[in-house]
């Protein structure tokens, strides 16, 4: 388990990290989210030991990152956005001089070696030059590192920054195959790469955690509730009054359809007092599913349902409502203008 606790790191007056904490539990991939120059990376690089902290605590199986670094540094594996490789090094070369660095004993090195290597499919190439391999191939040898010796907790920043569409597709599949063995953190700002391997997102922007959950989760914060998006032949003022009678609707939107005659409703479950509309007469079952109510209604007072779907916020809808400048953020950063030049340090 990792504990972030009230993390600050200042550069003159700019806090690329701003008394940040989280918690990050045991065997799950997280997410690690958030626009370029929001404290991503200086937030990794302080976890792992690479940057001091200004402020706080980074706690790794119990022991203090910056108090215990060698104790702390054994639970973690590392790549960076860019992997730290030796060009001059053959694929066997860098990862035996890996294992040497972090001590692995030597009677086990060769078996540790040959795991990782099958793992992230890089023994076809181990006795290449690194210099003389693909981007995406570069990327496995730096996650061959990562995870040699089996660490508790893989910490990946941007890994398939510069990738091809089928090497992401690869990196991601390592990274699930990984979640089953190991908790990982995936740092990033490429919304569906997250969608699509984490467990658990964290948000950030400015420096500071703004949200903190699963991706479901965070799609009914943003939403409200669950809901549907219905297209129906009839207009606004036919429609409505129709469904406003249901309880436990509200109408969100409604407007003119693409198609002459029609209307487009979404809708939310659990109508409520400060709903736009809640629902006054027809009340459904509770074996009954109000998709059915819905179609019923409609139909007796001869409104077909051309179509329904469900509806849900996308992780874009998410992050862009929750990274928007706020004047709150705003203040409480200290500054007023998010473009001002001496505010550019690189933070990411």
């Amino acid at each position: 388990m990792i504990e972030v606790k009230n993390l600050v790191k200042d550069y003159g007056g700019h806090l690329a990290v701003d008394h940040l904490s989280f918690r990050v539990e045991d065997g799950q991939i997280y997410g690690f989210l958030g626009p370029n120059g929001a404290g991503k990376s200086t937030t990794m690089n302080i976890m792992t030991g690479y940057l001091g902290a200004t402020e706080g605590q980074v706690i790794i199986d119990g022991h203090d990152i910056l108090e215990e670094p060698e104790a702390a540094k054994k639970r973690i594996g590392y790549l960076p956005e860019i992997p730290p490789l030796y060009m001059d090094m053959t694929v066997d070369e860098y990862l035996e001089f890996a294992a040497c660095l972090k001590k692995l004993p030597k009677a086990g090195q060769k078996d540790a070696i040959q795991e990782v290597m099958e793992l992230v499919k890089i023994t076809d190439v181990r006795k290449r030059l690194i210099r003389n391999l693909s981007k995406g191939y570069r990327q496995r040898v730096g996650m061959a590192q990562a995870i040699l010796g089996k660490p508790s907790v893989i910490i990946l920043d941007e890994p398939t920054v510069g990738l091809d569409p089928k090497q992401i597709i690869e990196i991601r599949d390592m990274i699930k195959g990984l979640g089953k063995q190991h908790t990982v953190i995936l740092s990033s700002h490429i919304l569906s790469e997250v969608s699509a391997v984490c467990d658990h997102i964290m948000i950030i922007a400015h420096g500071k955690l703004i949200a903190s959950d699963t991706p479901e989760n965070l799609e009914q914060r943003l939403k409200g509730a669950a809901g549907l998006e219905l297209t129906v032949k009839g207009s606004e003022e036919t429609v409505r009054p129709v469904l406003e009678e249901i309880h436990g609707l509200s109408i969100e939107r409604i407007g003119t359809g693409g198609e002459a005659g029609t209307c487009v409703v979404n809708l939310q479950f659990g109508g409520d007092e400060d709903s736009s509309v809640s629902g006054r007469g027809i009340a459904p079952s509770a074996d009954t599913d109000i998709r059915e109510t819905i179609f019923y209604a409609l139909a007796n007072h001869r409104l077909p349902i051309l179509s329904m779907a469900p509806s849900k916020a996308s992780l874009e809808e998410i992050f862009l409502e929750l990274t928007e400048d706020s004047p709150k953020l705003r203040e409480d950063r200290g500054t007023t203008d998010p473009t001002d030049p001496s505010k550019e340090e690189d933070s990411q």
